[in-house]
């Protein structure tokens, strides 16, 4: 390792020290740095759209995915010809989205609970909640949507075969990623120290309060940025409601494609997903960061 420079006199009529030759090659390696990346940016880009453009089929791909017209029709609908308006239709998903997410959350940490109960009284609601996480799990989710639209109805149960394909849909939903949420919670719950739990104990609290004011807030502030990620899976996966004929965006895009055989409805609805799950995605990245600094304050591990 070498001394402080001893050669460096400072200037005596105040003006700024030039900067040494070490100084002025990080900033122009930086200047280079950010020149390259800019340049490398815009000929990867225009390498893709110049392969996309040049193909041979390129002006039918536009015409038959990327016409703008066809995107405008779709997204208004046209009453007279049949063609229902894309955008009410994705206010479907989201309403599915919205009440299948409060219903996940809700029935998610009751299953982690139930998983972390000790005790032999529990263990028979242990066996069940490991059975039905094990289980729907492994069940592809568009077979549920499948056996409970055209299962539930067979049964001529009243209150339960009466119900429209949107519940039925809805239902398949929070029965899939509940299972798939409630490890996500006990993640959580399993990774706040036992010391936690011994420390509530000692200063009288039961076994229940414990869980519910030292174990559940710990458990949940942590597993929120992974929550979120999923919710973003099921926002994209509400347009498997189309499969049990829900009327819902993709199958109003679908509808008017079949209709005129050109597919730029479709990609308008795969737009309208992409702008409501960006920025979930980047609210996402935005607690994972803010944790991972808080972190590194604190000096948590």
């Amino acid at each position: 390792m070498t001394g402080p420079r001893t050669d460096y006199v400072e200037p005596e009529d105040g003006t700024e020290p030039p900067l040494d030759s070490h100084r002025r090659g990080s900033r122009l390696l930086g200047n280079k740095g950010f020149l390259i990346s800019t340049a490398s940016t815009i000929v990867f880009f225009g390498l893709l759209i110049a392969i996309f453009l040049l193909a041979p089929g390129s002006k039918v791909v536009r015409e038959t995915f990327f016409n703008l017209h066809a995107m405008k029709t779709s997204f208004f609908g046209d009453p007279s010809e049949g063609i229902p308006a894309v955008w009410k239709a994705f206010f479907v998903n989201i309403e599915a989205f919205m009440i299948a997410e409060g219903l996940i959350l809700i029935f998610a940490l009751v299953l982690a609970l139930i998983r972390q109960s000790p005790g032999p009284v529990m263990f028979p609601l242990r066996i069940v909640a490991i059975a039905y996480v094990d289980f729907f799990r492994g069940v592809p989710l568009l077979l549920l949507f499948f056996l409970f639209d055209f299962g539930l109805p067979a049964l001529q149960i009243k209150g339960l075969s009466d119900q429209s394909p949107f519940v039925y849909g809805v239902v398949a939903l929070v029965v899939s990623y509940s299972a798939y949420v409630s490890e996500v919670y006990r993640a959580g719950i399993e990774s706040v120290h036992p010391s936690q739990v011994a420390a509530a104990r000692s200063l009288g609290l039961s076994r229940w309060k414990a869980t519910r004011f030292v174990v559940l807030p710990q458990a949940i502030r942590r597993v929120i940025p992974p929550l979120l990620n999923d919710f973003v899976s099921l926002q994209k996966d509400t347009a498997l409601l189309a499969t049990i004929g829900v009327g819902e965006a993709v199958r109003a895009a679908y509808i008017y494609s079949s209709i005129t055989f050109n597919f730029s409805s479709l990609v308008l609805a795969a737009v309208l997903f992409v702008l409501l799950t960006i920025p979930l995605a980047r609210f996402t990245d935005h607690l994972i960061d803010r944790d991972r600094r808080r972190r590194a304050a604190t000096g948590a591990v």
